[in-house]
């Protein structure tokens, strides 16, 4: 039971170094070759769970060649754009310049139900205001819309406005998170300054946020149902 409970927080960790080596994308992201990689390695690693009497020597060794050969062919992908198209494709424009290619929507062997719940998910429940759509290398669909129902921005209005900035987390749960704090140009001492000043106290903020031009959000336990 102990050896079987070893192998088990063993093999979890491998496959937590193993993921973070292949890089950070979900299931639905992965392309082809990603895909396939990852569920060999689920299947060779789930063996020694079931059977305890393999080594897992005999394990890891074709782990790590399969993730040796996935970097290999990242690595040529990013060298050569015909290895990398041979490999994932390429992006398919199904609707261009507001009309339908039923050509390649069978290529794709896409059906117009599916395309329309594709654009469903990007909130367009009207397809006659699409000017372009393309489904990606992954699967996923990227959606242009006509010029009369874009949204409409600052710029195109011609109206100048300060760049967004991004609000980093320096509470969460009541600890705070000092890493974080160079993002907000403050450190350890000057921000515990500002919450004395303030008379906050970081064990009942939930979670707090603050960015580089001073604006503080903050969520309080007494905020929460």
């Amino acid at each position: 039971m102990l050896i079987g409970l070893l192998r088990a927080i063993i093999l979890y960790i491998a496959i937590i170094i193993i993921m973070r080596i292949l890089g950070k994308r979900q299931i639905g992201e992965l392309q082809p070759t990603e895909l396939v990689i990852t569920i060999l390695i689920s299947e060779i690693l789930a063996i020694p769970m079931q059977d305890t009497k393999l080594p897992l020597l005999n394990t890891f060794i074709p782990v790590f060649l399969l993730v040796g050969f996935e970097i290999l062919v990242s690595v040529i992908s990013l060298k050569s754009i015909k290895f990398r198209s041979l490999l994932q494709g390429n992006s398919i424009t199904v609707i261009k310049e507001g009309k339908l290619d039923l050509t390649q929507l069978k290529n794709l062997r896409f059906s117009i139900d599916d395309l329309l719940e594709e654009l469903r998910k990007k909130n367009i429940f009207d397809i006659s205001t699409v000017q372009s759509a393309v489904v990606e290398t992954n699967g996923t669909l990227s959606v242009l819309l006509k010029s009369d129902y874009d949204t409409v921005r600052k710029n195109d209005l011609k109206i100048k406005a300060p760049e967004n900035t991004y609000p980093a987390v320096v509470i969460s749960d009541g600890r705070i998170i000092n890493k974080n704090l160079p993002q907000c140009n403050t450190d350890s001492k000057s921000f515990n300054e500002f919450l004395t000043s303030r008379n906050i106290n970081v064990k009942d903020i939930i979670l707090m946020t603050l960015d580089t031009d001073g604006k503080i959000y903050t969520i309080r336990k007494d905020d929460c149902l």
